[in-house]
């Protein structure tokens, strides 16, 4: 057993870490609830995006090229979206794994052939990633150190460069998508070529697509503005709700962390407990040994 002092230290590191997981749960709260209300104001603006741009291609005349599907696909890129810290579960591991068995069962001809890429987004999936001989295409670390739109743009300015330029056939987006603080969902999207079936709302015709509107200068030159736009705030969207989904994960982490530490400290209690009553019985029994040694002598 255990000497008293090796157990006495152990509790208090024990309440030292409790401390810790504590903080960082509390903090990871405040954290979730400002990405909660960034998802919340984003959403109205990107569902009438979505219903204008659906609009639009209904109405449009001309094969965009973002729009346009290649007969055959050669090259494939995914963009995957990790996060630059741990200690929040397999948040992380989760959708990397994900994504290897949605490119092992879709995609493993091209990563052989070479012809698959990544761009990876966050600290994280650029270690998982950069291990495994995949072709990371671009790289950006600390990233959700402070959230930037123009910087989620930059991310899909070089995803549709490449479509546009032929490098790239299709297009995927791999992210934790929030639900609630235990729960997140791992998808994988397509994003380009843009499929107009996407942009339809399941909750059926918009007010807006019930109405006749006179658009200027057209709509085909309206639509090539507006397609890149709502890229970009595909990926936005993404990107906020990996960051709700990271902050609900690191929330239950932490918590879960708390709770052992309690369990953990109330089995240590005990054990002192046992240690001490068993150090002073033998004490006891010393003492009354000695004293009838005496009486005897």
């Amino acid at each position: 057993m255990a000497n008293l002092r090796d157990i006495r230290n152990r509790i208090d590191s024990i309440k030292n870490t409790r401390q810790i997981t504590r903080a960082m749960k509390m903090v990871a709260a405040a954290k979730l609830r400002k990405a909660q209300d960034h998802i919340i104001q984003m959403r109205p603006y990107a569902s009438k995006m979505k219903d204008i741009v659906a609009r639009l291609v209904d109405n449009s005349s001309e094969e965009h090229e973002l729009l346009k599907v290649s007969e055959s696909i050669d090259e494939g890129l995914f963009i995957v979206i990790g996060y630059d810290r741990g200690l929040c579960g397999a948040f992380n591991n989760n959708l990397f794994k994900v994504v290897e068995q949605t490119i092992e069962s879709d995609y493993a001809q091209y990563k052989e052939e070479g012809s698959l890429s990544l761009i990876c987004v966050g600290r994280k999936a650029i270690k998982y990633f950069g291990k495994r001989e995949y072709n990371i295409k671009a790289e950006f670390p600390d990233f959700f150190g402070d959230l930037d739109f123009a910087k989620a743009s930059e991310i899909m300015t070089i995803a549709e460069n490449g479509f546009k330029a032929g490098e790239f056939d299709e297009v995927k987006l791999a992210y934790n998508e929030f639900k609630s603080v235990i729960a997140q969902e791992r998808n994988v999207e397509s994003v380009l070529p843009i499929d107009p079936a996407n942009l339809i709302e399941e909750e059926g015709e918009s007010d807006f697509s019930k109405n006749e509107y006179i658009f200027e200068p057209d709509i085909d030159k309206i639509l090539k503005k507006l397609l890149p736009s709502h890229l970009n705030l595909q990926m936005w969207r993404a990107i906020l709700e990996s960051n709700a989904a990271e902050q609900g994960a690191r929330m239950t982490s932490m918590d879960n962390a708390t709770e052992n530490a309690n369990e953990l400290q109330e089995d240590l209690e005990l054990e002192y407990n046992r240690a001490r009553q068993s150090a002073i019985t033998t004490e006891i029994s010393e003492i009354i040994s000695g004293a009838q040694a005496l009486e005897n002598a």
